[in-house]
């Protein structure tokens, strides 16, 4: 492996391609190509563990190590077997497979899976007389297997877990948010760090821990015990160990209010617990209180939720929905907020034109995130522009 000039592809949510491209750039990223929900990119050594480390939206990090053409499981087995597998991993190593197979050649990803690791297996066999071990819970190394038709990349996972498990949630709701998306959604926002922030339907708080990284500058995954690279042969612990303390040197301080409301006890209870696993509780507030019996507070304000829809919670979707409004307009003057949703119907009762409209997926639902602009006396809201869906 070439560490001085790694090919790198780094996965992320749909709709946050663009927000990951300025944040690898801003790590020293070279060569940014944005993708489909990925965007590539190439770097070295130390900035593979830098972006793994400290990227807020990257899902999955990996390094393309083969590409070839199959047209049949014999070519697929056979250029496998000749691959060098002893260059990534040792025979004493476990070992898994993730596969994604688009292909009317090879329609059957766990078959291809199998084939693959029977590939890997016999290499070392043939070479060691031992074969590796497959561990699909928790292995040392693990290899992504992509098909498209004819092409086969297969690619090193540097990350090991996907990014989105931060290592500080604790106690979740019934409908918790991806952090790696609460993240995307907090930069969409623009949320830097500058005046205050709310989250009045803050569940079990990841908005409010997401917002509070960002405004002190934390490193995405300063509380991830592992990642995938540390068991590579070539790993190199004390450059990983200089780039943690050269990042976390970078936090800085933070002077405004972080906020967070719910009307549920429980899950006021679970976001004070994942916000003291994370030893931000001197920085995030949390009340028991009705979003829609309240006033603006705080001056300037941010606020961005994730209010319940439909399919996660039950609620009167169209009276819900029209009293996020009517709180909008009657409490919050002079104020951004954002909110997102998979009911497109129940948004529209809002009664507010939103000044944004972006396309994002929570999960598998489709959603909206919108941005209304609630302006004190008499702006006209037709002056707000309205983005096609």
């Amino acid at each position: 492996m070439d560490t001085e000039n790694l090919k790198i592809q780094i996965k992320t949510l749909f709709g946050l391609e663009e927000i990951l491209a300025e944040e690898i750039r801003k790590l020293g990223g070279k060569n940014v190509e944005v993708k489909n929900r990925a965007v590539n990119c190439e770097g070295d050594l130390g900035f593979l563990y830098k972006i793994n480390y400290s990227a807020r939206t990257a899902l999955k990090i990996m390094i393309p190590v083969l590409t070839f053409k199959a047209w049949d499981e014999n070519r697929f087995y056979d250029k496998l077997f000749a691959f060098p597998w002893d260059e990534y991993m040792t025979v004493d190593q476990t070992f898994a497979i993730d596969a994604t197979v688009y292909s009317e050649r090879f329609n059957h990803s766990q078959f291809i899976s199998l084939k693959m690791k029977d590939a890997i297996a016999d290499y070392f066999n043939f070479k060691y007389r031992k074969r590796p071990t497959v561990d699909t819970r928790d292995p040392d190394i693990k290899f992504h297997l992509h098909i498209d038709r004819e092409l086969v990349t297969i690619s090193l996972d540097s990350s090991g877990d996907p990014l989105f498990k931060r290592g500080y949630r604790k106690e979740q709701g019934e409908a918790p948010l991806n952090e790696v998306l609460a993240s995307g959604m907090l930069q969409l926002a623009g949320w830097d760090g500058k005046g205050n922030f709310l989250d009045p339907m803050c569940g079990s708080g990841t908005l409010l821990i997401e917002a509070a990284m960002i405004a002190l500058d934390l490193p995405a995954q300063i509380f991830r015990r592992k990642f995938g690279f540390q068991n590579w042969k070539n790993y190199d612990a004390e450059l990983f160990k200089t780039i943690k303390e050269v990042r976390i040197n970078r936090v800085k301080e933070f002077t405004g209010k972080i906020v967070g409301y719910d009307i549920d006890s429980n899950m006021l209870h679970a976001s004070k617990v994942n916000i003291e696993a994370v030893e931000l509780q001197e920085v995030i507030e949390v009340r028991e209180k009705d979003f829609f019996q309240s006033k603006k507070e705080l001056f300037p304000l941010m606020m961005v939720f994730n209010p319940p829809y439909d399919e996660r919670i039950e609620i009167n979707d169209d009276d819900f929905y029209k009293k996020i409004g009517d709180t909008f307009k009657q409490g919050y003057p002079n104020t951004l907020a954002w909110l997102i949703s998979s009911d497109l119907d129940a948004m529209k009762k809002v009664g507010l034109r939103p000044s944004r409209r972006i396309k994002l997926y929570n999960g598998k639902l489709e959603c909206r995130f919108l941005q209304f602009e609630m302006y004190e006396g008499t702006k006209k809201i037709h002056k707000l522009t309205n983005e096609p869906t």
